[in-house]
């Protein structure tokens, strides 16, 4: 199977424009794929997807890099000393490093099953509707703790909250359920104000994401190359451009606007596949 370079700037443009808004990007690019024709659990389809997120993470990287310096400079210094470790970046760093370990691990162990069974329209179309639910919850319980006056902010997080929300990253693994989504909702349910708690979703995913991206450029390289090495570098760059975009529109809604706003897409997109499956328009695989 070789992908057109026209497949690889639509899937760029997809994953780029879906990677971290709370809609599942997993999901859309597997809708999308279905839609260009190509076999969704073919390995090598599924490794072109997590290897065009690289652009995504690049484009992260750049957008937080004196953030990123900042909780590395935090965090080597809470290392040697114990002044540094009074530092509130020292615990923001732990809180990514730690949060970020669980979705690595559970990944690599249900690897088979998220590139397998998972990689099913049925499983995106009710993921994106059931977890619709839990973020309009997480909204609601965060409205209750900011007027309480228990709306907690970035020098406030702690070891906890990271392993909290890292454990909740890893039901992101299932297609559909959006892992911006999934961070961003458990934050919220800790209380967290919704710009900080969309801050950590981008700083987590650049481990998760990468290791992902890296462990399947290796693992599936023959797979690949079938696919087109010239189209997987275009959809990498397509993908970065949108990205970046999408991160800094993402922060500045986010800073007025509730995320159940996508609440409303992911249900009707969920329920349209529903509609479309079910009349036999469009198979799930």
């Amino acid at each position: 199977m070789t992908l057109s370079y026209l497949d690889a700037v639509i899937l760029g443009i997809v994953e780029g424009l879906t990677e971290f808004l709370p809609v599942s990007s997993t999901g859309h690019l597997t809708i999308t794929e279905k839609l260009l024709g190509l076999t969704v659990d073919d390995p090598g389809v599924t490794a072109y997807t997590a290897v065009i997120q690289l652009g995504a993470i690049v484009a992260t990287l750049l957008y937080f890099r004196r953030d990123i310096v900042r909780l590395l400079v935090a965090w080597v210094a809470g290392l040697r000393s114990a002044q540094g470790r009074t530092h509130h970046d020292y615990q923001l760093a732990w809180a990514v490093i730690v949060g970020s370990v669980p979705v690595a691990v559970v990944g690599f162990l249900a690897k088979d099953l998220i590139s397998g069974p998972l990689r099913s329209l049925w499983v995106v179309a009710f993921a994106l509707v059931l977890w619709s639910a839990v973020m309009w919850l997480a909204e609601t319980r965060h409205a209750a703790l900011a007027r309480r006056g228990e709306e907690r902010h970035e020098g406030d997080v702690t070891l906890r909250d990271g392993i909290v929300i890292g454990l909740v990253q890893c039901v992101a693994l299932v297609p559909g359920v959006s892992r911006s989504g999934a961070t961003i909702s458990a934050g919220l349910f800790r209380g967290i104000d919704r710009v900080t708690a969309t801050r950590l979703s981008f700083f987590m995913a650049i481990p998760a994401l990468t290791a992902a991206g890296l462990f399947e450029l290796a693992s599936e390289a023959d797979h690949l190359k079938l696919l087109g090495v010239g189209q997987m570098v275009v959809g990498v760059v397509v993908s970065f451009v949108v990205a970046y975009a999408s991160i800094a529109w993402l922060l500045k809604f986010v800073s007025s606007n509730k995320i159940t706003a996508f609440v409303w897409y992911r249900v009707a997109l969920g329920a349209a596949l529903v509609v479309v499956l079910a009349a036999g328009w469009m198979t799930a695989t």
